[in-house]
């Protein structure tokens, strides 16, 4: 995508030539010794190539058009003259140095091409022999030393620790890591354990304390189910799972920085912030002004059940939405901490994938988020990943009763959390999710949007073209058909969103005909695109400030598909997490999408003039209904309906 040599790159190169030139030649005029003259060459040279690089390359010249055209006309303009000077007092052209230049700005680009051309081969040559064809999904090459060290936990500080990487927090003195470039504080306690008697309790506040803790391993990933191809599933889990994880500049300063926080995703029942494809170092190395946070919440049974039918379930009346209120007692935590480690609470934008990112469109219309964020980047979700009413969490309780043979709300808090577990891997087909239960959240979002619920939020929200096969990949194929086949298409059936009921009743038209669970697949996967597309449109009908992006990028590996593990790492630079996924990252790909999300976060506008990355040109990234499509390596802004055209045109959808 970018290119190798651009117009401005020449134009730099005829001033370097100069400062090459004449710091050789004057040298050797005065009669100094060979090495000074060499050296002297180089020290003027770098010099011009550094100063002119910087005007051409600069904002004024490169966002103004005529501006560039100014500088290509002056700049061979004011080489012929010092060429013709250089001629007649020195007798020396200036013309060679102007070759030699020339070809070095021409060959040392090439040569980097080739060179990232044999490295990405053997990476992919690494992958593919892991992976083959991908049928397997996701197949992780872990060393055993490196589950160990990623299992270790924080202990207390009773002694001296180093002050300068300690931050005091309100719950808490932490005392971080030093890497290369950043500070990460991990395993962060953000509310009480929900353990013991608060089990399926709302989170509480942690006291305040003055108590030395270390914040250099990860907390416990929530107690999930364990897919074929999850990561995590090799990372210590507890109900003890309430933690969160910041990474900052190693040069810490006073100045309150733009917090950008990450909800992982996993559909609900899986995940955790400990997965490298959600780490922060590499987006907060590039990026420094930025504040990186993400952490975990209760999952599966233990944070999406109604347990209102129940005996004695009246005593753990929040249990059907327990996530998102661990999610808001995170974000409450973030407002009244950030500060300490240069954040600016002011300044937090939120961004999640998968169920991360439905998390957040609901918290976007809860009463009780109001205020925690002003900005969200959206992927891959939306509200038909939630229950629309409690009848699915109140059938999942009975289900867990049966399965554990318990019949109240005592018998399930005295069972041990391997039994609980063991019972929330043979239910995960039931769809553990949030509930739209008219109290936390509206019972009608998409109404709940048209009202202006998330009037004071900005939102970038993206739509994967091939999300399937991830699934697929994730879960691996007996849970795969199971999935597809469990009517995912009823989670629906309660909503009274038209356009929402209009697709659901063609999907039920189309999928009734088909036998194919492939095509099953794609049915559901072009439901959610539409029900996507529709949250964007009336958050933009309503005035808020809304970009599309849509993903659509051919995976490395066509059986593991692209979508939000592809996506989530390319846009936070973590190449070696995607590698371990069964891809290879285009740098150049994230290096773009990078500045553009860095541009969101500091509420600026979504475009790059010509040159702010060098090779690369301008861009706009227009407002709903346009995207910014991401296809074969390459970004435009346009519109997205001939990708949808097929069950938009048949559902109605205007």
């Amino acid at each position: 995508m970018k290119k190798l040599f651009t117009i401005d790159d020449f134009m730099v190169a005829f001033i370097s030539a100069l400062g090459y030139g004449f710091g050789e030649t004057i040298a050797r005029i005065s009669g100094w010794p060979e090495f000074v003259c060499v050296a002297a060459s180089f020290a003027l040279g770098i010099a011009s190539e550094e100063i002119i690089g910087r005007i051409v390359f600069s904002k004024a010249v490169q966002k103004k058009k005529a501006n560039r055209i100014f500088i290509y006309v002056v700049i061979p303009l004011i080489f012929l003259i010092a060429h013709c000077v250089s001629i007649r007092l020195m007798g020396v052209s200036m013309m060679e140095y102007l070759e030699e230049e020339l070809a070095f700005v021409v060959v040392l680009p090439i040569l980097g091409f080739f060179v990232n051309l044999f490295i990405r081969t053997l990476k992919i040559r690494k992958i593919r022999s892991l992976y083959g064809d991908g049928n397997e999904g996701y197949v992780f090459d872990l060393e055993k030393d490196d589950i160990e060290d990623t299992n270790k936990e924080n202990q207390r500080v009773l002694g001296t620790y180093d002050e300068d990487i300690a931050v005091k927090t309100k719950t808490g003195i932490y005392v971080g890591e030093r890497n290369k470039k950043t500070i990460n504080y991990l395993g962060i306690p953000y509310a009480e354990p929900p353990v013991g008697p608060r089990r399926w309790k709302a989170p509480r506040p942690l006291p305040p304390s003055d108590d030395v803790f270390e914040a250099v391993n990860y907390g416990a990933s929530a107690i999930q189910v364990e897919h074929k191809g999850s990561l995590v599933k090799h990372h210590r889990q507890s109900e003890d799972c309430l933690t969160l994880n910041i990474c900052v500049n190693s040069d810490r300063t006073k100045d309150k920085n733009p917090v950008l926080v990450l909800f992982h995703h996993g559909d609900f029942a899986c995940g955790g912030s400990v997965d490298p494809l959600l780490y922060g170092d590499s987006f907060v190395s590039d990026h420094p002004d930025t504040v990186f946070v993400s952490f975990n919440y209760r999952l599966g049974i233990f944070g999406f059940i109604d347990f209102s039918e129940v005996p004695g379930g009246d005593a753990c009346p929040d249990a059907l939405n327990l996530g998102l209120l661990d999610q808001i007692a995170a974000m409450e935590w973030i407002r009244d901490n950030i500060a300490s480690f240069g954040g600016d609470p002011g300044r937090i934008t939120v961004v999640g994938f998968d169920s991360g990112a439905a998390s957040i469109l609901l918290l976007a219309a809860s009463k009780k988020a109001k205020g925690l964020f002003g900005r969200a980047f959206v992927f891959n979700g939306n509200p038909v990943s939630a229950h629309c009413t409690p009848k699915a969490s109140r059938a999942l309780a009975k289900d867990l009763l049966k399965e554990t043979g318990t019949s109240t709300m005592e018998e399930l808090l005295q069972l041990d959390t391997k039994a609980l577990k063991d019972a929330g891997e043979k239910l995960w087909q039931n769809m553990c999710a949030p509930t739209c239960d008219g109290n936390l959240v509206p019972s009608d979002l998409y109404q709940a949007f048209r009202e202006g619920a998330a009037s004071d939020i900005r939102f970038i929200i993206g739509i994967p073209g091939n999300q399937r096969r991830e699934f697929r990949s994730l879960v691996g194929d007996k849970r795969y058909v199971e999935g597809i086949l469990a009517d995912v298409y009823d989670m629906a059936n309660h909503m009274e969103d038209t356009t929402v009921r209009a697709v659901q009743a063609y999907l039920e038209q189309q999928m009734a005909a088909s036998t194919g669970i492939e095509v099953k697949a794609e049915l559901v996967e072009q439901w959610l695109t539409l029900c996507t597309y529709h949250v964007a449109e009336i958050l933009s009908e309503t005035g808020n400030n809304v970009h599309l992006l849509y993903w659509d990028e051919k995976p490395l590996i066509e059986n593991l598909g692209s979508g939000t593990i592809d996506s989530t790492a390319t846009f936070l630079g973590n190449s070696d997490a995607l590698q371990m996924y069964g891809s290879v990252m285009n740098p150049d790909l994230s290096e773009i999408l990078q500045t553009l999300l860095k541009k969101y976060i500091n509420g600026n506008a979504l475009q790059l003039y010509h040159n702010e990355i060098s090779g690369i040109d301008d861009l706009d990234w227009k407002a709903f209904p346009k995207a910014l499509i991401v296809s074969d390596g390459k970004i435009k802004c346009d519109s997205i309906d001939e990708r949808i055209a097929e069950i938009k045109d048949l559902s109605g959808f205007e």
